[in-house]
């Protein structure tokens, strides 16, 4: 049953999930925790991918006519790694949503159940604090997965020129292109490095 509901799942799989989690010994928390790391983890690793392509682009714009079609199958191998990664991250973020949603829900109903008023004052202001934290992390995270687009616009459009014209004319037109994808991948490299960051505060204000 696990296998089959694993997430990311919507609706009553994923709650069908978080139960049977809970069943083994693993809470919410916990499930949160692990998929705050692992989109820590994916969005370090797109910075690494995104990084890696533009000097792989920017290689292409001074080879010899020779090596141009080698350079352009290695430049298309690096889109296809950059739009993979790109899912993973956007699948990751929405993996901390989903449980974020479950955790707070049952988080709210626990703390309205609790008889004496000062530890329900608390764990409602606990429930406050971690949730603003939450949607500052995935809004932080959204942000740098928004970056990712452009650039995979730019890196798409190129690669199919140069698929059609493997030529030294079409080669000279990726300069501009390369000054355009330098900045872009420069301010995608500092929102993913806030989100990470914002990440690791998140996974510290939880323990």
């Amino acid at each position: 049953l696990v296998l089959v509901c694993a997430p990311p799942s919507p609706g009553a799989c994923a709650a069908t999930y978080y139960e049977a989690m809970e069943k083994m010994g693993i809470p919410k928390r916990e499930i949160l925790v692990s998929r705050v790391e692992k989109a820590r983890d994916a969005q370090a690793e797109a910075k690494t991918e995104f990084t890696d392509a533009l000097s792989r682009f920017l290689e292409l714009t001074r080879v010899e006519p020779g090596e141009i079609e080698t350079v352009y199958r290695q430049l298309a191998g690096e889109l296809e790694d950059c739009e993979a990664r790109a899912t993973e991250v956007r699948d990751r973020i929405q993996a901390i949503e989903d449980v974020s949603e479950a955790l707070f829900d049952e988080w709210r109903d626990e703390a309205a159940s609790i008889t004496d008023s000062a530890d329900r004052r608390e764990s409602e202001r606990l429930l406050r604090e971690t949730r603003a934290r939450s949607v500052t992390l995935l809004r932080t995270m959204r942000t740098a997965a928004d970056r990712m687009d452009p650039i995979l616009t730019k890196f798409r459009d190129k690669v199919l020129v140069l698929k059609a014209n493997l030529n030294a004319q079409a080669v000279a037109g990726l300069s501009g292109t390369a000054t355009a994808l330098e900045a872009d991948v420069s301010r995608l490299v500092a929102d993913m490095e806030r989100a990470i960051q914002e990440a690791e505060s998140f996974l510290a204000g939880l323990q």
